[in-house]
């Protein structure tokens, strides 16, 4: 009776046991896209699939079903066979540029010229620095240009009509240079285009620093290469060092003596 007991018991366990694995290991069925999607792309029924995916490790943001993301456009890149999440696509209804512009930002365009644009190597998310020429409000008039950094690090987002890079990294003569900006740098920048000469200084896409520079002046020009005035200082002498007395006691007899030497 221990016996049938016992082998009783242990097929009811072992058939629960083998119920709640195969559960744990079910799959579920979420989007993935079925080719590279680049950012700016409007996702099309082609260019998703539904893949398999375990069901005690959900994926937040995941889509189940291909036509609630058919129509949206892509911010961030996915790899083929990459689930496709919320947070790599615009928000529903944003089109084009738009899709590419975060909450609190603002895309402004600048006209540039071959100079400007640093000779066609700005692209979309690049990161540039931007200078402008200008002469001081109620300025005199022997009073110099000046040229500050009014920018710095500011995210390209779009070149021309062209929301990437080209692929092959040649450059591309543009007429119009967007930016992405919050919108008190983005009246900075509109400020600067209209009152000055605007530059780009295209910087590394890992330098992420900022620093306070100096705006440059004329003089500081006419002063390259000269070597710097230097005025000839008197040092004052070392203060002598301390000497060292050494006191020895003699005794002739009682008499007792000190020499210091």
């Amino acid at each position: 009776m221990a016996l049938v007991i016992s082998l009783a018991v242990s097929y009811f366990l072992y058939n629960r046991i083998k119920r709640q694995f195969a559960q744990s290991v079910q799959p579920l069925k979420i989007v993935a896209a079925a080719k590279p999607l680049d950012p700016g792309a409007t996702i099309s029924a082609d260019a998703v699939m539904l893949v398999d995916w375990p069901v005690n490790y959900p994926l937040e943001g995941a889509f189940k079903n291909p036509q609630d993301i058919v129509g949206r456009v892509v911010v961030f890149p996915i790899a083929a066979k990459e689930p496709v999440r919320d947070a790599l696509l615009a928000a529903p209804g944003s089109v084009g540029l738009t899709a590419k512009i975060p909450d609190g930002m603002r895309a402004v365009a600048v006209e540039t010229n071959d100079v400007t644009n640093v000779s066609g190597f700005l692209f979309p998310g690049c990161h540039v620095d931007v200078l402008v020429t200008f002469r001081p409000e109620n300025a005199r008039g022997d009073q110099e240009d000046l040229t500050a950094t009014v920018l710095q690090n500011v995210e390209v987002l779009s070149t021309g009509e062209r929301l990437q890079p080209d692929p092959s990294g040649k450059p591309q003569k543009v007429r119009q240079v967007t930016m992405l900006l919050n919108p008190d740098d983005a009246q900075k920048l509109v400020l600067a285009a209209n009152k000055g000469t605007v530059q780009f200084v295209l910087r590394n896409g890992t330098d992420q620093a900022q620093q306070i520079h100096r705006p440059s002046q004329m003089k500081d020009l006419q002063t390259f290469g000269a070597a710097p005035a230097t005025v000839a200082v008197k040092k004052a002498p070392p203060p002598p060092k301390p000497q060292t007395v050494y006191e020895v006691e003699t005794y002739d007899g009682t008499k007792k003596n000190t020499v210091k030497f």
